[in-house]
Parts: structure tokens; C-alpha cells; sequence
């Protein structure tokens, strides 16, 4: 599967006022399914963050997803899900933060 990123995906900018070229991603068919985490776990050192995803169920868990990636796109990153909420509350209504209960 093949999936487009870029003007004809999502149209306007990459937010520097630069337009950003489309690039073709191929898409495993066993990645393209997704996985579901509830459960992260960040480390990072000088030249990367990790990511780690996880589904924690009953005291047990384990990592679905690795992540690897720069600091500077770790915060590009930041910026796009922060982007991205505020964009899903301005729609939905405001998420209600974790219980702690829970």
C-alpha cells in the first residue's frame, strides 16, 4: 500500500511558509493494520530520542512499537501533536485529563 504525504495529502505548508514535496510511502500490509498502546516510554541521549510503545494489560506489558528519531524532529513531532489536539478539541469538545485513580 502506498500512501501520500505531502500538498496533495494535506494541503497548505509545512508550517515554515516552505511547500513541502510529496513523498510516496510504502505501507506494510502488517504495519498498515496499526497497533494499539497505552502505555510510552521516552529515553533519549545526545543525537536521539526512543519511543517506546506498549499495551499494559493486567500488571503485564509489552512493546508494540520502537520509535528512533533526531532531537530535531522529536520536536517537530511535539509540535504537530500539540497542532493536532488542539485541532481535535476545537472539534470534539476538551479531552478530560487521565484519572489518577486509574
Amino acid at each position: 500500500m502506498e500512501v501520500p504525504v505531502g500538498p496533495s495529502a494535506h494541503q497548505g505548508s509545512g508550517g515554515n511558509g516552505h511547500r513541502i514535496p510529496e513523498i510516496k510511502l510504502r505501507m506494510p500490509e502488517a504495519v498498515s493494520a496499526g497497533v494499539y498502546a497505552n502505555t510510552m516510554l521516552i529515553q533519549h541521549t545526545t543525537h536521539e530520542f526512543v519511543l517506546d510503545f506498549a499495551l499494559v494489560t493486567g500488571g503485564n506489558g509489552q512493546v508494540v512499537a520502537r520509535v528512533i528519531t533526531s532531537p530535531a524532529h522529536m520536536r517537530q513531532m511535539v509540535n504537530a501533536m500539540e497542532d493536532n489536539v488542539h485541532k481535535y478539541e476545537a472539534a470534539q469538545g476538551r479531552i478530560a485529563p487521565p484519572d489518577a485513580n486509574v
